[in-house]
């Protein structure tokens, strides 16, 4: 049965191992010893008790229970732009008009935004592809919303997740061949390995006024927006929460940021709390996203439920050791995908 839960320290050489499969253009997880042991310790300070932080890297993998190996990972941040600067593109227009020449053009811009400062972040999301069956993607990506809903207080009531931008067969870049170069004179691996670790040369390096859209390539002016194939279905699932996509681009690829207020995202607004008691026989039917209430032991898992009415729930006894909870013991719980109308 594969679990989320917090990461631990006895799980760096996992995340180590899943950095060197993340590929390029992956900012938030790159095949670098520094960057991941930034990362572990960061996490490691947020999974704590005590007093609620103004910034926290909230870092979670996901786990096989039968063979003990680690699978994929996914993390929230519960504010950004706070200690640093946040950075995106905001596509907006311009009216250029002359009444003497009867011309009235309406221009596509891009504008250097830090409109998303102090937002909660959904990142680093990232399944193993030899784990990509399944239901695995939907609990790795979804077990945060239950997160989110059991310690609201923890996040702003804003949310945002920045989707990869497209990229080609050979890793390329269009959108950074036809403008990022321009400004930075790195290659594309280069700068997106910096922004990991140090964003002040973004501000340093990028121009302050509006640029014009059709000043760019062809070719950088089509992917703006556009989302990698490989992160497709991660984008999919985030729509189908309730995210949408508002105009802001990545600085670098030009993927597009998707932005959702908490209570807007359906696996939080429809997720209840429910009593947990052992089910007569295997529940069967459709699956749920279950988790239970403990935040330093937080455990997240998908399986079909018994309902036994007055907000009480049968789960199996493989559910109820995964959960580490006892019967009696109280869940969190919503069905893992909107039901059709």
């Amino acid at each position: 049965m594969m679990v989320v839960r917090p990461i631990g320290a006895a799980d760096h050489e996992a995340l180590r191992e899943l950095a060197r499969k993340t590929g390029k253009g992956f900012t938030s997880l790159q095949d670098d010893d520094k960057q991941v042991a930034r990362k572990m310790e960061a996490a490691l300070e947020a999974w704590k008790d005590g007093p609620v932080p103004e910034e926290a890297f909230y870092l979670f993998v996901m786990e096989d229970t039968d063979s003990g190996k680690v699978e994929g990972i996914c993390a929230i941040e519960s504010a950004v732009g706070i200690s640093e600067p946040w950075y995106n593109y905001h596509l907006g227009r311009l009216l250029h008009a002359s009444r003497e020449l009867d011309v009235c053009n309406l221009v596509n811009t891009l504008t250097l935004s830090n409109d998303h400062t102090g937002y909660s972040e959904l990142c680093t999301l990232f399944l193993a592809p030899e784990a990509r069956q399944g239901k695995n993607g939907s609990l790795l990506s979804k077990s945060r919303f239950l997160f989110m809903a059991e310690f609201p207080q923890r996040f702003n009531e804003n949310m945002l997740a920045e989707m990869r931008g497209y990229a080609d067969e050979n890793g390329v870049s269009p959108f950074w061949e036809g403008l990022g170069r321009h400004f930075f004179s790195l290659e594309f691996d280069q700068a997106d390995k910096l922004s990991a670790m140090d964003k002040v040369f973004i501000a340093e390096l990028m121009p302050k006024n509006p640029i014009y859209t059709n000043l760019l390539p062809q070719s950088a002016q089509e992917v703006m927006g556009l989302t990698h194939p490989a992160t497709t279905p991660a984008r999919k699932l985030l729509e189908a929460e309730g995210l949408r996509y508002t105009g802001y681009i990545d600085i670098f690829d030009a993927g597009p940021t998707l932005v959702a207020r908490m209570d807007d995202i359906r696996a939080i607004n429809q997720s209840h709390h429910a009593e947990v008691h052992v089910a007569q026989q295997e529940p069967e039917g459709d699956l749920y996203l279950i988790s239970n209430t403990d935040f330093l032991n937080f455990r997240c898992c998908v399986s079909p439920v018994d309902a036994l009415g007055n907000q009480g729930v049968g789960l199996s006894q493989e559910v109820i050791e995964a959960l580490q909870i006892n019967e009696g013991g109280t869940v969190r719980l919503v069905p893992l995908s909107a039901r059709r109308r």
